[in-house]
Formats: structure tokens, sequence, C-alpha cells
């Protein structure tokens, strides 16, 4: 269900223009110090499915809650479905932004940074697009799950420290672009969220399809994990005008036949995924852009924390190459070959996410989605 809260007015006064002239380029565009106006804003769910309990359900003998667990026989329960807020700008572009987390994240991503910047919701809210944040089903407060699951309590964090490619427990990377501020790490830290139930893509795919669906064309924004089964939502839904994605993962979608060898990566073998030739072909109708950002070597590395990386983005020079030979629209980005450097695996909050913005701002100008 919409719900629409008129005109809300948040009066914000920033100073970015001393980050970058690429970055100033946003900030003059947005207007950033005027008041940011939000003509409508609301959250919904959507997608998802019930179970039942055979049976029926007494609502005198099982209606009191019951703290030894409760009779299921005759009820329902709601689950998998995604968890959706949005904001609609006013005088909004045409397209909203669509944007989807990574593993063990939620719509955090893209709010304020741990270092407490505005994200990509705002920035990108300043440039007058509508913007979707998702937390997927089984995740956040998308957590009801039609499926168990058993949700532990591992000490993790240094673990993701290096995939996240923040550095090297307990070192930063030099010259990254994470404020190095305690304060930052924990909440960094903190933002991270376990699935609720089992993953499951194709759960993931169904609800953000019916989300397009609810709210017609756009352009979907992934990030890491979500980048796979993005490409699978571009296939089901044509509602999906462009995809900007930040370091997916290396399932990318070849067609059967096309696909490169298997990767052995550090204890695992990962095989890029095959679809039919007419499904591959629907992702070379729209433009796509896929950013991987600093610190991904270009030899084999005995640092897991970057060798991942950089074995996903061959995976996605080379899926690149596939699509665009079949008449697609792919472009990859690495940001240091570019001039960009520093960047982690989370640059829509890195402290230059105003350039990465401005980056992503020109792609869907250029390509007349703005």
């Amino acid at each position: 269900m919409n719900i629409k809260f008129g005109k809300i007015v948040v009066a914000l006064t920033l100073t970015f223009c001393g980050l970058s002239l690429s970055a100033c380029a946003v900030t003059q565009r947005s207007g950033i110090s005027a008041p940011l106006v939000i003509q409508e804003q609301g959250s919904f769910s959507v997608g998802g499915t019930v179970i039942s309990e055979p049976g029926t359900f007494d609502p005198i003998t099982q209606g009191a809650y019951n703290p030894a667990g409760v009779s299921p026989a005759g009820q329902t329960l709601h689950g998998d479905h995604a968890s959706v807020f949005y904001q609609i700008p006013e005088n909004a572009r045409k397209f909203p932004l669509v944007f989807w987390h990574g593993h063990g994240q939620t719509a955090k991503t893209w709010e304020t940074t741990p270092d407490g910047r505005e994200g990509f919701q705002n920035i990108f809210l300043r440039e007058r697009y509508g913007v979707y944040l998702i937390d997927q089903p089984r995740r956040g407060r998308a957590a009801r799950s039609t499926e168990a699951t058993t949700i532990t309590a591992t000490p993790d964090e240094q673990l993701w420290f290096g995939i996240f490619r923040l550095g090297a427990w307990p070192n930063f990377y030099e010259g990254v672009q994470f404020s190095k501020a305690p304060e930052t790490l924990n909440q960094f830290f903190r933002q991270m969220a376990p699935n609720t139930g089992p993953y499951n893509a194709e759960v993931n795919v169904a609800a953000v399809s019916e989300l397009f669906n609810k709210i017609g064309k756009g352009i979907l924004v992934t990030h890491s994990q979500s980048g796979g089964p993005g490409w699978r939502t571009a296939i089901k839904n044509d509602n999906i005008r462009a995809i900007v994605s930040f370091e997916p993962g290396g399932d990318f979608l070849f067609p059967e036949g096309e696909a490169p060898e298997s990767i052995k990566l550090a204890g695992r073998t990962v095989t890029p995924p095959t679809v039919l030739m007419a499904d591959f072909m629907r992702l070379t109708k729209i433009p796509i852009i896929v950013f991987y950002g600093d610190n991904i070597p270009k030899q084999p590395s005995q640092n897991p924390g970057q060798e991942q990386w950089r074995v996903f983005l061959e995976v996605a020079k080379t899926w690149r190459d596939v699509v665009n030979r079949h008449g697609g629209d792919v472009t990859i980005v690495h940001l240091p070959e570019i001039g960009i450097h520093g960047n982690t695996h989370f640059l829509m909050s890195d402290l230059n996410n105003l350039e990465i913005a401005d980056q992503m701002s020109r792609f869907l100008e250029k390509k007349g989605l703005n």
C-alpha cells in the first residue's frame, strides 16, 4: 500500500565541493545546499508467498500468547517478500532507481554512510530521481521466511574487512577511501544483517520482478551478491530499462556453449552459469554498466580478499565481450584505470561517493535515461 505523506521538506547545508571537480558536478546539479523536497514517500512489501498448516484454528484455545510455542493448526504464514521504502522527489525524473543490496547487507547500504555523510539515497534524490530501497526476502525488514534456518553468532568481521577490501586486518590499504576513525568501522560492522531463511536467488528474483511490475519502468542498481539475481530479474522483467552494477560477483550469465572454463578460487570452483540463448539475448537489449574499485591485482595474489575480485573482474570482462558480440551494450569501469583510486567494495559509501555517483549519473545521462 502506498502511503502519501505529502511534501516533506528537509533543509540541509553541506559543503562537498572541496572533494573533486566531478563531485561538484553532482552537487551543483543537485543544488545540495538547497532544501530537499520529497513529493511522496512510503513503504510496502512485494512478492512473497503464504503457507498454511492443516487443521482448524480455534481462536479460544489457540488465541493466547504461549511462551512455550505456538500451535500452528489452521494458521497461515506470509513470508519471502521484499520490503521496500521509497521516496519520490518533486519534479522527479522519468525513471526511478531501484537499489538492491549485497550479501550480509540491507537497504542501509544506500542510506547514510558509516562516517555519517549522505549515501546514494539522498545524493540521487537531489538529482531528482525517485529512489526505491529494497530489503530482499529473508533479510532485514523482510525477515519473515517460510523456511527455517539457524542463525549463528560467529565472529567474522576481520574476514569481511579483507573481502570488502578495506585492507588486510588490522591494516587499512594505503589511500583507501574509507575513514579510519574507529566509530566509522564500528558503524560499518553494525550494518551487517543475517539471512533469516536459506538464501534463494529465485525467491529474490521473483520479489524484485514483482516490484518492477508494481512501479513500472526503472533502473536497477545492484551491489555485489545482488548482481547475479539482477541479471536474471532483467531477463524476467522488461520494465528494467538499464542496470548499474557495483562489484557484482562471478555469476555472470553466459549463453550455453560460450561460458569460460570453471575457475579454482580459494578451495572452491567458480563455474559461470549459462542460460538459453533466447534469455541471454534479453540482456543485450538494455545498457549495462559495471563498476569495480581499487586494490584488485592484475596477477594472481596470495591475498584471498583481493584474489576473488581479480577473478570476478576477469569474468566480468569476458562476459562484457560476449554480450557486446551479440549486439549488447555493456561497459566495465575499473576505476583506477580512469584515475579514481582507493575505492573499497562499498563504492557507494566510500569517502569519494559523490565522485562515484557522478560516474553513474553521467552514464544515465549518456544513455538518455535521465
